[in-house]
């Protein structure tokens, strides 16, 4: 509606000519309503030609406008006396204009009453109301328009005028939105709306839209969306999120499931229940497929041999996992003495029938061996390749060379340890190299070959001390695990030089470095244009390539969303995309661009990729690969208790190779914490947030960074030496992984508490170090005091720090040793009387919960009868289970917890008990 006098009480103002024709008056309607309403009579009067014009009307982009008028007429048959001139109808006209008075009027109708007035009572007259509605239309001259009545002649009042115009109101249909649409400019015109896909929904068909009719009706739907994988469609048009426990992994009109058997889903929207800890699932396995875990080994191998031939037949493992496509592997080596390592992989030639993969049966019949050979012959079972995770272990290197003039006669090192010194080559020689790696599925292949060629005499003698780095590369097959390993060839020989021969140690570069040489980080800030730094490191993406999705937190300088990438011929893959917020300066984006600069020099698994920018079209953006568990120490308070400790420790040693890498760039972090290690959903931990932004700002609205001279430290996790005399070094970053070390242990826990910084600062220099966290092995607090070492030369390097790491994984029983089983806590220091809780003072059962950061059994526990501390203090295992408390970490950190409170109790006892 854009005009009513219905609803109006004061003067409508509108222009009447000439001065004796229509009058405005207030009335009332049929229901005694107070009403203005213009009146003419002028019956006994010839030659009338009265004109009423409104006043201006804004047809808001309406092209064609309905008049609906409430009037009365007069009978002319009823008026005594009445001249020939009288008439019993009006006519209406309509004038397109800006506000602007101009003479193009055009007529709409002739109006007349389908009933008029002619009786009279002793309240006057009986009023007979009329309502006719007219329209026209296309409008299109100007913004609004007038309406004009003409009277020629007749007895009548205008009691009600309403203007409007039909619209289809906005609505969503078949999960698509189609915005507010008015109707054409002629009654049968049909206007097209585009629909858009409401959130959580993707199209279906296209195009996506609907008819909008001249009445205002929505008609002829064509295409649709449907619920996107993770939502479920909820009342017809609404796509609802699975909650945690749930999965959908398909678009369209499906409900989401439970999480199959041995899986869960710990997020909303989950696509893909991952599988709980020991159970897994196979490349062609589907996500309604349950987990499974790995079989047991394969039993009662029998060989029969014959000649050169020998046949095995097993039985299949006792335990399948529940699994019904168990296939077997054979693997072969030739062995030179009875010691395993001295075994050799088997040549091409040794014949395996029916194959030596993915065997159905459990029989095989291997020929073309050596005579007189001892061989051995390991059997794996089940899909051991996919199971392994990409940060598989490897165990030991495996190098391969020969000079390239005699093919034949190659030598092989073993080493533990992705560096070695290879000795005794002859000088001025090419030499062929390979390395392989093991892990426990085996060896993998062997990497591609390489030709070195070792220096001449005089070449050496001229150049002995210069370092070279030469890498050879290793593809670990079935295990999906590169590793790069610097390989340092010396020319060297016994009668060349009196005394000990001479070695050279070689420089080593990390896994996942792709060229030659150890290559240095150089910081884009040297560069006297940032946007040149930016062009060198990062690669330019096109906009239209990227769909943002949804805003999964912010950042430093904007929004920061999971999306699409899809490059030309490419597959489409995940992305999280920083944004630059709208009314940035020059300084702010170049701020924000320079983390692009500094992510694009690094290649690392163990360090968060860098797909590209946009920086030629609004908004800036900063794409990186998606990390689907997110920051670290949430993502570990969120599942406290749920990993075995040697999964702690892969994830400790992913983080340590990350920063090994960093180490030989030259890069320093400054900012090593768990909330900038990223998670992916394989449990891959990877190093982030390379801004250095805020080092620059003096925002103080984040307490975990305080001011310093010249920038801002986040104390916690900063090396003495750097918030002293801002003197940050790759010794400093080990400090930082010290404390990321005891986060990881503590599951997210705040290093020390809720010390003030100024406390903890206090707390260092007095010598005091973080107690070891509960059931926190003693190797691994033993390594993070070393990483606390006041003198940074002591501290080990980061080199060292994934050297112990893969001794503690390859020999588990190190982190069952010593374990530490009393509870973390400030209350033995005089220094941290702010830190954690003593659970000594609490007074309800909701008090002790909070303390131990376990409020979600609050209802639990208050449920099955549990309603005090001397109640919870007789707690046992079984009433845990009873309860719902299902996890290990958080049935012992509870039960920890209560017989702590025993001991309170005994020592607070004034009398021995009878």
């Amino acid at each position: 509606t854009v005009m009513d006098t219905r609803t109006a009480t004061a003067e409508l103002g509108w222009i009447s000519f000439p001065a004796n024709g229509w009058e405005e008056v207030s009335g009332y309607d049929e229901n005694l309503n107070t009403i203005r309403t213009y009146q003419v009579c002028n019956v006994f009067e010839p030659s009338q030609n009265n004109w009423l014009l409104t006043t201006y009307i804004d047809r808001r982009a309406a092209q064609r406008i309905y008049v609906e008028i409430r009037f009365t007429v007069r009978d002319c048959a009823s008026i005594p006396s009445v001249l020939g001139s009288c008439k019993e109808t009006f006519n209406l006209y309509y004038l397109e204009t800006d506000r602007t008075v101009s003479e193009s009027i055009k007529g709409v109708d002739t109006i007349a009453a389908d009933e008029s007035f002619s009786q009279v009572d002793f309240g006057g007259r009986l009023m007979k109301v009329n309502t006719e509605v007219r329209s026209f239309g296309p409008l299109s001259k100007g913004k609004g328009f007038h309406l004009a009545f003409q009277d020629l002649g007749a007895c009548m009042s205008l009691l009600a005028v309403r203007v409007f115009y039909k619209k289809c109101p906005s609505i969503v249909q078949n999960f698509a939105y189609f915005p507010e649409t008015l109707t054409g400019a002629e009654s049968t015109s049909l206007v097209i709306a585009r629909g858009s896909c409401i959130p959580n929904a993707e199209e279906v068909d296209v195009p996506i839209k609907l008819y909008c009719n001249g009445d205002g009706e929505w008609m002829v739907p064509i295409g649709s969306c449907s619920c996107k994988a993770g939502y479920e469609p909820d009342n017809g048009n609404v796509c609802r999120a699975c909650p945690q426990g749930t999965f959908k992994s398909s678009q369209g009109a499906g409900l989401c499931q439970q999480c199959p058997l041995n899986s869960r889903s710990t997020i909303e929207a989950a696509t893909l229940c991952g599988c709980r800890n020991g159970y897994y699932r196979g490349d062609m396995d589907k996500p309604e497929d349950i987990c499974t875990s790995v079989p047991s080994a394969p039993r009662n191998v029998v060989s029969v041999v014959n000649q050169t031939s020998v046949q095995l037949e097993w039985h299949p493992p006792r335990e399948t996992g529940h699994r019904g496509d168990l296939s077997y592997n054979v693997l072969c080596r030739r062995c030179h003495s009875n010691e395993r390592r001295a075994c050799q992989p088997c040549d091409d030639s040794v014949a395996f029938v029916p194959g030596k993969r993915g065997l159905k049966e459990t029989r095989v019949e291997i020929s073309k061996l050596r005579a007189h050979t001892s061989y051995t012959f390991d059997i794996q079972v089940g899909m051991l390749a996919n199971l392994l995770t990409p940060n598989g272990i490897i165990l030991d290197y495996e190098i391969r060379y020969y000079d390239k003039s005699s093919l034949l006669n190659s030598s092989v090192v073993q080493s533990e340890t992705p560096n070695v010194v290879l000795e005794g080559l002859r000088p001025g020689t090419g030499y062929v190299v390979q390395v392989r790696a093991r892990t426990v599925a085996g060896y993998g292949a062997y990497s591609k070959e390489m030709l070195f060629q070792t220096l001449t005499d005089d070449e050496y003698k001229s150049e002995l001390g210069q370092q070279l780095s030469l890498i050879a590369g290793s593809l670990v097959g079935g295990v999906c695990i590169v590793s790069l390993v610097a390989i340092a060839i010396i020319c060297s020989r016994p009668d060349m030089f009196s005394g000990p021969t001479p070695t050279v140690t070689f420089p080593t570069l990390s896994e996942g470095h792709s060229s030659p040489g150890v290559k240095i980080y150089i910081d884009p800030f040297t560069y006297e244009d940032p946007n040149e730094a930016v062009r060198e490191f990062a690669k330019e993406i096109d906009p239209s390539c990227v769909k943002i999705e949804e805003v999964i937190g912010s950042g430093e300088f904007g929004e920061v969303y999971k999306g699409r990438l899809k490059p030309v011929g490419k597959k489409e893959i995940p992305v999280a995309i920083k944004t630059l917020k709208v009314g940035y300066s020059e300084r702010q984006r170049r701020d924000f661009l320079s983390e692009a600069s500094i992510m694009g020099q690094f290649d690392q698994p163990n360090i968060i990729r860098l797909e590209g920018v946009v920086t030629k079209s609004r908004p800036t953006m900063i794409i990186t690969e998606f990390m689907e568990n997110g920051a670290l120490d949430s993502f570990l308070r969120q599942n406290d208790g749920q990993f075995p400790v040697i999964q702690l420790v892969g994830m400790l040693r992913g983080i340590a190779s990350g920063m090994r890498y960093l180490a030989e760039m030259s890069y320093v972090h400054r900012d090593l914490a768990a909330r900038n290690i990223l998670v992916n959903s394989n449990l891959v931990c990877k190093v982030s947030d390379f801004g250095l932004s805020r080092y620059l700002e003096e925002d103080t609205s984040d307490p975990t960074y305080t001011s310093s001279l010249g920038g801002k430290i986040p104390v916690r996790w900063t090396a003495p030496e750097a918030i002293a005399y801002r003197k940050f070094t790759s010794a400093s970053d080990v400090w930082s992984y010290g404390i990321v070390t005891w986060e990881v242990m503590s599951y997210g826990e705040r290093p020390y508490w809720d010390m003030s910084n100024q406390d903890v600062i206090n707390a260092i220099e007095q010598d005091f170090r973080l107690p070891a966290p509960m059931d926190c092995p003693v190797v691994l607090h033993q390594l993070m005091l070393d990483c606390w070492q006041k003198d940074r030369n002591a501290r080990p390097k980061f080199p060292d720090i994934v050297s112990m790491l893969d001794k503690m994984i390859r020999n588990p029983a190190s982190l069952k040793a010593g374990t530490n089983n009393v509870a973390p806590g400030p209350s033995h220091h005089p220094l941290l009387d702010r830190g954690a809780p003593d659970l000594s003072r609490v007074s309800s059962v909701e008090d002790w919960l909070a303390a131990l950061k376990m409020t979600q059994y609050r209802d639990s526990f208050l449920g099955s009868g549990f309603t005090s501390l001397p109640l919870v203090t007789q707690i046992t295992a079984e009433d845990l289970q009873r309860i719902g408390v299902s996890l290990a970490g958080h049935q012992k950190k509870i039960l920890t917890s209560v017989q702590s409170m025993r001991h309170h109790a005994d020592d607070q006892s004034p009398t021995e008990s009878v």
